[in-house]
């Protein structure tokens, strides 16, 4: 190496009489940051989780909601037959403390002939009615100083509805008890539903 290069590839000289430690200047370019090593591990990671879920059919993806009580159970709770009862399923369940139930949307449901022929949704008040209902059961049981016996609503307050829910959908929805007056037997409620985990419906009961 001439001593020209060999000067231009230290960052400072080198005497016979220095006890400093030599120092090399690299380029800048055969450096690789540590978050480029990162983004470049994750980016692989992600490839191999897409290449994974595509050996998987599609119909094995996703597994199914569990059951905590199945439309009999539920039957034996609540008053409601068709075509007004709206809860398919219960998935969670804390007597006297919370629920959450699903009401599978379909287009034989008998409210979409008239809401709307070109354009099924599901109405507002039969969101609410569903919530209700799951709010219902929660409270009805006797292990929580319920009864079986009808109930009625006293109040809807704050509802609001974010998006439409449409045939094909899954109505998730959780009912949280919130504040109970046992002399008067009247509960509180909080509610919110769900299609795809974003709020469709919301409210206090």
């Amino acid at each position: 190496m001439s001593a020209m290069a060999l000067s231009n590839s230290l960052t400072s000289p080198l005497t016979s009489h220095s006890s400093s430690p030599l120092s090399f200047a690299v380029p800048r370019s055969n450096f690789v940051s540590l978050k480029s090593l990162r983004s470049f591990a994750l980016s692989c990671s992600l490839n191999g989780a897409e290449a994974a879920d595509k050996k998987i059919p599609i119909e094995k993806r996703f597994p199914a909601f569990p059951t905590v009580m199945d439309i009999n159970q539920i039957r034996e709770i609540l008053p409601h037959r068709f075509p007004f009862l709206l809860v398919d399923r219960v998935i969670e369940y804390t007597p006297g403390v919370s629920a959450v139930a699903i009401k599978n949307v379909t287009i034989n449901d008998n409210f979409f002939p008239g809401h709307f022929p070109e354009r099924p949704i599901m109405p507002g008040v039969l969101m609410v009615e569903a919530m209700a209902q799951v709010g219902g059961l929660v409270m009805l049981q006797p292990e929580v100083g319920g009864s079986r016996e009808n109930f009625f609503f006293a109040g809807i307050d704050k509802v609001r509805f974010r998006k439409p829910v449409v045939a094909g959908d899954t109505l998730v929805m959780r009912m949280t008890l919130i504040k109970l007056q046992k002399r008067f037997g009247i509960a509180k409620m909080e509610g919110k539903a769900y299609v795809g985990g974003e709020v469709v419906c919301e409210g206090e009961f």
